[in-house]
């Protein structure tokens, strides 16, 4: 993935785009103890983000104390975790769902879900549901996908992404996000909901999964 200040993915300025992508407004302050930097060296970083329009600064007004700056990503750093699909194989999918019509998306988007649940199923064995959500998003981890796992208890497990390998798919066709939901149940073997959306303009998308059923092998 191309970035203008290198492909280093452990370089301090590609570690602050990731945190913003995974936290929609952050302080200088906050920024220090992720990169475990001085303020002078995320200023430095933050002032070259900006420049490249990767980041945006606001001034926030507590109401009490002084008003501070928070820092956020762009639109342009967003698209950094965009889709991952190569350019030949989006336009194949967007060209298919022109074939096939509205009424017939849904379904052949059915049949992309139970095919991809068969190609991940292999990657997510465990018997323990969080591990089986761990497993996951180890998977979408490779595809590009950037996620957090949260156990809000034994049998409800939230998976997080804040980034959608399918964003321009999914602008076009809502339904992607339904494909998706429902790929993961296939491949969790456990009810999966839908909470947040990026398509709805929250930060990342959120999917409960509820330990209510088992039919996976």
């Amino acid at each position: 993935m191309a970035f203008a200040f290198g492909a280093d993915t452990e370089s301090p300025a590609w570690q602050i785009v990731e945190y913003l992508q995974r936290n929609p407004s952050v302080t200088i302050k906050e920024l220090e103890q992720v990169l475990g930097v001085t303020s002078t060296a995320v200023r430095q970083h933050l002032t070259g983000l900006q420049a490249a329009g990767y980041v945006e600064r606001t001034t926030v007004n507590a109401g009490v104390g002084r008003p501070y700056h928070a820092y956020a990503a762009t639109e342009e750093s967003r698209k950094l975790f965009d889709c991952h699909c190569d350019d030949l194989a989006l336009t194949m999918l967007e060209e298919m769902f022109e074939m096939v019509g509205p009424d017939n998306i849904s379904h052949l988007l059915k049949r992309v879900s139970g095919r991809l649940a068969s190609r991940y199923a292999g990657s997510v064995k465990s018997p323990v549901l969080l591990h089986r959500v761990q497993e996951m998003a180890g998977v979408l981890g490779r595809l590009g996908v950037l996620t957090d796992v949260v156990a809000q208890d034994s049998d409800t497990i939230m998976l997080k992404t804040y980034n959608c390998p399918y964003h321009e798919l999914a602008q076009e066709h809502r339904q992607i996000c339904d494909m998706d939901q429902e790929m993961m149940q296939q491949v969790l073997g456990h009810d999966v909901a839908l909470e947040a959306c990026i398509m709805d303009g929250d930060g990342g998308c959120s999917f409960t999964v509820t330990k209510d059923r088992t039919v996976y092998s």
